[in-house]
Order: C-alpha cells, then structure tokens, then sequence
C-alpha cells in the first residue's frame, strides 16, 4: 500500500501563539522589545513623528530573521554563507580548458598513427 504525502505537509512548522511558529514568535518579541527601546532610548533627542519611523527600522533586520529562508537556510545560516563566500574565502574562479584526450595521446604511439600528412 501507497501513502502519498504533499510538499506542503515536509514544511509543516508548528504554530505556537497566533499562527507564529517559536522562532517567528521570538524573533517578534525581540524586535518589539528593540523598538520599545529606541522609543525611549530617542524619545528625548527626536519629535513623536520622526520616532516612529526610526523605531520601524530599528526593528525590521529583527522582525525579517524570524520569517526569512532562503533554499532552506535561516536568517543566520545565510549571512554565514554570505560571510564565508564573500568576505573569508574570495578567490577569482577562472574557467582553464583541460583536453584529457590530447593529454592522453601525448605519450601514445597512436598519436604518429593518426597524423595526417
């Protein structure tokens, strides 16, 4: 007997409060709790107006980690990749013809047996 199981059901994430899985729910938190401290970390030093924007993009980098997969990968997993690939290991890949073939006839006596001349 056959069971057969959608894509959808593989990617299935518990929902803990609100339909937010764990990891969306604390990364939620995090980001209101960045928020409510530029608030009143700026409350001061900015007007009420210009607060608002500054607390929003204060918390956006917090809020995107708990939703953001790129081919499987987190937020964090990501910007490791990124970090490895582009700032650790840089090298210039260049693509060089490699003729296994000729390689192999160098040392051949069929190499003169085939020459046409």
């Amino acid at each position: 007997m056959e069971v057969r199981i959608n894509k959808e059901v593989r990617n299935y994430q518990e929902s803990v409060l609100f339909g937010l899985s764990l990891r969306q729910l604390v990364f939620a938190l995090l980001a209101v709790l960045v928020a409510v401290g530029v608030y009143f970390g700026l409350r001061s030093v900015i007007g009420t107006g210009e607060i608002g924007w500054v607390c929003i993009l204060a918390a956006f980098p917090f809020a995107l980690g708990g939703f953001f997969t790129y081919n499987g990968m987190t937020l964090e997993q990501f910007l490791v990749a990124v970090i490895r690939s582009e700032l650790l290991y840089p090298r210039c890949l260049v693509f060089k013809a490699d003729n296994l073939y000729a390689k192999l006839l160098e040392n051949s006596s069929i190499k003169e047996a085939l020459q046409i001349d």
